[in-house]
Protein backbone atom coordinates (compact mmCIF):
# COMPACT_ATOMS: atom_id res chain seq x y z
CA UNK A 1 0.00 0.00 0.00
CA UNK A 2 1.54 3.44 -0.89
CA UNK A 3 1.99 5.94 1.70
CA UNK A 4 -0.46 8.51 0.23
CA UNK A 5 -3.62 5.79 0.86
CA UNK A 6 -2.70 6.42 4.61
CA UNK A 7 -2.20 10.47 3.71
CA UNK A 8 -5.77 10.60 2.14
CA UNK A 9 -7.45 8.64 5.04
CA UNK A 10 -6.65 10.79 7.87
CA UNK A 11 -7.11 14.18 5.45
CA UNK A 12 -10.54 13.14 4.72
CA UNK A 13 -11.11 11.87 8.54
CA UNK A 14 -11.73 8.09 6.98
CA UNK A 15 -10.01 6.76 10.45
CA UNK A 16 -11.96 4.13 11.46
CA UNK A 17 -9.53 2.58 12.24
CA UNK A 18 -8.90 5.10 15.24
CA UNK A 19 -10.58 4.05 18.88
CA UNK A 20 -10.81 6.83 21.21
CA UNK A 21 -10.98 4.60 24.06
CA UNK A 22 -8.42 2.60 25.14
CA UNK A 23 -8.50 -0.65 24.12
CA UNK A 24 -9.84 -3.32 26.82
CA UNK A 25 -7.39 -6.31 25.56
CA UNK A 26 -4.22 -3.91 26.31
CA UNK A 27 -5.54 -2.90 29.82
CA UNK A 28 -6.56 -6.92 30.82
CA UNK A 29 -3.51 -8.85 29.21
CA UNK A 30 -0.56 -6.16 29.64
CA UNK A 31 0.31 -6.67 32.96
CA UNK A 32 0.75 -10.27 31.85
CA UNK A 33 3.58 -9.80 30.02
CA UNK A 34 5.81 -8.32 32.77
CA UNK A 35 7.64 -5.78 31.41
CA UNK A 36 9.96 -4.05 33.96
CA UNK A 37 8.82 -0.12 35.22
CA UNK A 38 10.44 2.59 33.66
CA UNK A 39 11.41 0.53 30.33
CA UNK A 40 9.85 1.77 27.26
CA UNK A 41 7.12 -0.06 24.89
CA UNK A 42 6.92 0.88 20.89
CA UNK A 43 3.65 1.45 19.64
CA UNK A 44 3.92 0.81 15.52
CA UNK A 45 1.89 3.08 13.08
CA UNK A 46 0.32 4.57 16.36
CA UNK A 47 -2.38 7.16 15.29
CA UNK A 48 -3.20 9.18 17.66
CA UNK A 49 -4.01 6.06 19.78
CA UNK A 50 -5.19 6.68 23.63
CA UNK A 51 -3.47 3.76 24.14
CA UNK A 52 -0.03 5.74 24.25
CA UNK A 53 -1.38 7.96 27.38
CA UNK A 54 -2.65 4.20 29.15
CA UNK A 55 0.87 2.87 29.04
CA UNK A 56 2.18 6.09 29.49
CA UNK A 57 0.15 6.20 33.18
CA UNK A 58 2.06 2.34 34.13
CA UNK A 59 5.08 4.49 33.96
CA UNK A 60 6.43 3.26 30.55
CA UNK A 61 8.44 5.27 28.10
CA UNK A 62 6.47 5.36 24.82
CA UNK A 63 8.10 5.48 21.71
CA UNK A 64 5.93 5.33 18.57
CA UNK A 65 6.15 5.74 14.38
CA UNK A 66 3.59 7.39 12.51
CA UNK A 67 3.71 7.87 8.47
CA UNK A 68 0.61 11.17 9.24
CA UNK A 69 2.06 14.62 10.66
CA UNK A 70 -1.99 15.37 10.99
CA UNK A 71 -1.90 12.13 13.27
CA UNK A 72 0.93 13.07 15.34
CA UNK A 73 -0.44 16.89 15.56
CA UNK A 74 -3.69 15.55 16.44
CA UNK A 75 -2.28 13.31 19.12
CA UNK A 76 -0.46 16.17 21.28
CA UNK A 77 -2.82 18.76 20.25
CA UNK A 78 -6.60 16.88 21.63
CA UNK A 79 -4.31 16.12 24.54
CA UNK A 80 -3.22 19.09 25.27
CA UNK A 81 0.64 18.34 25.42
CA UNK A 82 3.14 20.98 24.34
CA UNK A 83 5.55 18.50 22.81
CA UNK A 84 9.24 19.77 21.76
CA UNK A 85 9.99 18.85 17.91
CA UNK A 86 12.94 18.63 16.18
CA UNK A 87 14.13 16.57 12.95
CA UNK A 88 16.25 13.05 13.14
CA UNK A 89 17.19 10.92 10.68
CA UNK A 90 15.05 11.64 8.01
CA UNK A 91 12.08 11.86 10.89
CA UNK A 92 10.32 14.53 12.40
CA UNK A 93 10.07 13.97 16.34
CA UNK A 94 7.79 15.48 18.61
CA UNK A 95 8.17 14.49 22.53
CA UNK A 96 5.94 15.47 25.67
CA UNK A 97 5.54 13.79 28.73
CA UNK A 98 7.60 10.85 27.87
CA UNK A 99 5.85 9.81 24.76
CA UNK A 100 8.22 10.49 21.59
CA UNK A 101 6.47 10.20 18.17
CA UNK A 102 8.36 9.63 14.97
CA UNK A 103 7.16 11.07 12.26
CA UNK A 104 8.23 9.24 8.82
CA UNK A 105 8.36 6.16 7.47
CA UNK A 106 8.57 3.16 9.70
CA UNK A 107 10.80 0.73 7.97
CA UNK A 108 13.51 3.52 8.42
CA UNK A 109 13.64 3.23 11.75
CA UNK A 110 16.91 1.90 13.42
CA UNK A 111 17.83 0.17 16.79
CA UNK A 112 18.90 2.91 18.28
CA UNK A 113 15.99 4.79 18.16
CA UNK A 114 14.29 2.14 20.50
CA UNK A 115 17.06 2.07 22.89
CA UNK A 116 15.91 0.68 26.11
CA UNK A 117 12.63 -1.10 24.32
CA UNK A 118 11.40 -3.99 26.08
CA UNK A 119 8.26 -4.97 23.88
CA UNK A 120 5.66 -3.52 21.51
CA UNK A 121 1.61 -3.16 21.27
CA UNK A 122 0.26 -3.65 18.34
CA UNK A 123 -3.10 -3.35 17.93
CA UNK A 124 -3.81 -1.96 14.54
CA UNK A 125 -0.69 -2.12 12.40
CA UNK A 126 -0.07 -5.72 11.14
CA UNK A 127 -3.76 -5.55 10.33
CA UNK A 128 -3.05 -2.50 8.24
CA UNK A 129 -0.83 -4.59 6.26
CA UNK A 130 -1.54 -6.48 2.97
CA UNK A 131 -0.21 -9.74 3.04
CA UNK A 132 2.38 -9.15 0.56
CA UNK A 133 3.71 -6.96 2.67
CA UNK A 134 3.48 -8.52 6.31
CA UNK A 135 6.47 -10.45 6.05
CA UNK A 136 9.33 -7.17 5.78
CA UNK A 137 6.92 -5.46 8.53
CA UNK A 138 7.60 -8.24 10.95
CA UNK A 139 11.09 -8.93 9.62
CA UNK A 140 11.82 -5.22 10.55
CA UNK A 141 10.12 -5.23 13.99
CA UNK A 142 11.70 -8.04 15.15
CA UNK A 143 15.45 -6.59 14.04
CA UNK A 144 14.20 -3.10 15.82
CA UNK A 145 13.50 -4.79 19.11
CA UNK A 146 16.42 -5.89 21.42
CA UNK A 147 16.57 -9.38 22.83
CA UNK A 148 14.52 -10.39 25.63
CA UNK A 149 11.46 -8.64 24.55
CA UNK A 150 7.36 -8.88 24.13
CA UNK A 151 4.89 -7.58 22.16
CA UNK A 152 0.98 -8.01 22.75
CA UNK A 153 -0.31 -8.29 19.41
CA UNK A 154 -4.60 -7.80 18.48
CA UNK A 155 -5.91 -8.55 15.49
CA UNK A 156 -9.10 -9.31 13.53
CA UNK A 157 -9.49 -12.96 12.20
CA UNK A 158 -12.54 -13.35 9.10
CA UNK A 159 -12.73 -14.92 5.96
CA UNK A 160 -10.45 -12.78 3.78
CA UNK A 161 -12.65 -13.63 0.33
CA UNK A 162 -15.92 -11.38 2.41
CA UNK A 163 -14.40 -8.63 2.65
CA UNK A 164 -11.32 -6.45 0.58
CA UNK A 165 -9.14 -4.69 3.49
CA UNK A 166 -7.65 -3.07 5.26
CA UNK A 167 -8.22 -4.02 8.41
CA UNK A 168 -6.90 -7.52 6.97
CA UNK A 169 -7.92 -10.80 7.70
CA UNK A 170 -4.57 -12.06 10.41
CA UNK A 171 -5.14 -16.21 11.12
CA UNK A 172 -2.79 -17.83 14.00
CA UNK A 173 -1.00 -19.13 11.63
CA UNK A 174 -0.19 -16.20 9.75
CA UNK A 175 1.27 -15.05 13.19
CA UNK A 176 3.08 -18.19 13.92
CA UNK A 177 4.76 -17.93 10.20
CA UNK A 178 5.48 -14.14 10.61
CA UNK A 179 7.20 -14.93 14.29
CA UNK A 180 7.14 -18.32 15.57
CA UNK A 181 10.88 -18.95 14.36
CA UNK A 182 12.20 -15.98 16.84
CA UNK A 183 9.15 -15.68 19.48
CA UNK A 184 7.29 -17.73 21.47
CA UNK A 185 3.70 -17.51 20.15
CA UNK A 186 1.00 -17.77 22.92
CA UNK A 187 -3.18 -16.64 22.02
CA UNK A 188 -4.20 -15.71 24.87
CA UNK A 189 -8.20 -14.52 23.86
CA UNK A 190 -10.26 -15.15 21.09
CA UNK A 191 -13.85 -13.85 20.81
CA UNK A 192 -16.78 -13.66 18.27
CA UNK A 193 -16.94 -9.46 18.11
CA UNK A 194 -19.21 -9.62 14.59
CA UNK A 195 -22.33 -8.62 16.56
CA UNK A 196 -20.67 -5.42 18.17
CA UNK A 197 -19.03 -4.40 14.67
CA UNK A 198 -22.35 -3.34 12.70
CA UNK A 199 -19.83 -1.58 9.84
CA UNK A 200 -18.13 -4.91 9.53
CA UNK A 201 -21.39 -6.88 9.19
CA UNK A 202 -22.27 -4.01 6.25
CA UNK A 203 -19.01 -4.83 4.71
CA UNK A 204 -21.12 -8.67 4.06
CA UNK A 205 -18.68 -10.38 6.91
CA UNK A 206 -20.08 -13.51 8.29
CA UNK A 207 -17.64 -13.73 11.04
CA UNK A 208 -15.10 -11.80 13.17
CA UNK A 209 -12.93 -12.54 15.55
CA UNK A 210 -10.71 -10.75 17.52
CA UNK A 211 -7.73 -12.55 19.41
CA UNK A 212 -4.98 -11.50 21.30
CA UNK A 213 -1.37 -12.99 21.56
CA UNK A 214 1.66 -13.37 23.40
CA UNK A 215 4.93 -12.72 21.63
CA UNK A 216 8.11 -13.64 23.74
CA UNK A 217 11.47 -13.66 22.27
Amino acid sequence: MEASFWHERWQQNQIGFHQPEINPHLQQFWPGLGLPADSTVFVPLCGKSADMLWLRAQDYRVVGVELSPMAVDAFFSENRLQPDTWQEDGFTVSEADGIRLYCGDYFALRPQHLSGAAGAFDRAALMALPPAMRADYAQHLRRLLPRPSRILLVVFDYPQQEMAGPPFSVSEADVRALYGQEFAVERLHAVDVLAQEPWFRDKGLTQLQEKVYRLTA
